[in-house]
C-alpha cells in the first residue's frame, strides 16, 4: 500500500485562512505534518493562528495578502519558498459577496468586485503558482466554490455566478495542469457558521429551512471542510482532478417535494 494521508514535508499555502473554512483547512493540513502559510489581509489575526498551530506542534508562517493585488500574490509566494523552499499545494479560499438581492439590482461596481475577487484572484495566483509546483514533480490548487454554482436564486446570484466560473477554471486548469502532474479541484460547501455566511444561518427562519431541507439536519462547521481540503493534498486523493466536491450535509440531493 503506498497511498498516504500525510503531508509531511509538503508546504501549503492557504489565503483566507484567519478563520473559517481556510483556517480549519490549515490546522487539518498542519495536523498531517503540513508547512502551512497562514495568510489574509490581517496580520494579527494570521499570527493568532499561526501560534495556535505551532502551539499543537505544527509548522507554520503568517503573512499579509489582498489577493486582488497581483504584486501581494506574487509576495505571497515568495515569503512561502522563501521559508520552506517550495510548494506544493495552494488553497483559494478568497470571496467576498457586497451585495444581496436580484441580478437587476446590482450594480457594475459590485460586479466587478465579485468577479475580481472571486475569479480572477484565483485566475491570477493559479497561473503564478502552477510552474513553482511544477519543479517539485506536481502537487495541488483546490478552489473554495460554493453549492450556490449549482443552482440559481435572487438573494446571491452575482455571487453564484462566480462561484459558477471559478468552477469552469478549475476544469480547465485541471487538462492543461494535468500533464505536469497537478490536480486541481474545487470544494463546494453548503451554508457554513463562518462570519461571511453569518447573515443567512444568524437568521432564524432561514436556519430552520435549511435544516429541514439538508439529510443531516444541521448547517456545517468550518471543521467539517477542513479534513477535505486536506485529503486533496494529499497522495491519497493522486487520482482525483477537474472535480467538483460537494459538502453540504447532502442539501443539493434532497428533494424539496414530500
Amino acid at each position: 500500500m503506498t497511498l498516504s494521508f500525510r503531508l509531511d514535508g509538503k508546504t501549503a499555502i492557504i489565503t483566507g485562512s484567519s478563520r473559517g473554512i481556510g483556517r480549519s483547512i490549515a490546522e487539518h493540513m498542519a495536523a498531517l505534518g503540513a508547512n502551512v502559510v497562514i495568510s489574509s489581509r490581517k496580520l494579527d489575526a494570521c499570527e493568532a493562528v499561526r501560534d495556535a498551530i505551532t502551539a499543537s506542534g505544527g509548522r507554520a508562517i503568517a503573512t499579509t495578502c489582498n489577493t486582488a493585488s497581483k504584486e501581494d500574490l506574487a509576495a505571497l509566494l515568495k515569503t512561502a519558498q522563501d521559508a520552506f523552499g517550495r510548494i506544493d499545494a495552494v488553497v483559494a479560499n478568497v470571496a467576498v459577496n457586497p451585495v444581496y438581492g436580484p441580478l437587476a439590482t446590482v450594480s457594475d461596481d459590485a460586479w466587478d468586485k465579485i468577479m475580481a475577487v472571486n475569479v480572477r484572484s484565483t485566475f491570477w495566483l493559479a497561473n503564478m503558482v502552477m510552474p513553482m509546483i511544477a519543479q517539485q514533480g506536481g502537487g495541488s490548487f483546490t478552489a473554495i466554490s460554493s453549492i450556490g454554482a449549482l443552482r440559481g436564486n435572487v438573494a446571491i446570484p452575482a455571487y453564484n455566478i462566480s462561484k459558477l466560473a471559478e468552477i469552469g477554471l478549475v476544469q480547465n486548469l485541471a487538462v492543461e495542469w494535468g500533464p505536469k502532474n497537478i490536480r486541481v479541484n474545487a470544494i463546494l460547501p453548503g451554508l457554513i457558521r463562518t462570519d461571511f455566511a453569518k447573515a443567512l444561518w444568524d437568521n432564524p427562519a432561514i436556519a430552520k429551512s435549511v435544516e429541514a431541507s439538508t439529510p443531516l439536519r444541521r448547517i456545517g462547521d468550518p471543521e467539517d471542510l477542513g479534513g477535505v481540503g486536506a485529503f486533496l493534498a494529499t497522495d491519497a486523493a493522486r487520482y482525483i482532478t477537474g472535480q467538483t466536491i460537494v459538502v453540504d450535509g447532502g442539501s443539493v440531493v434532497m428533494s424539496h417535494i414530500a
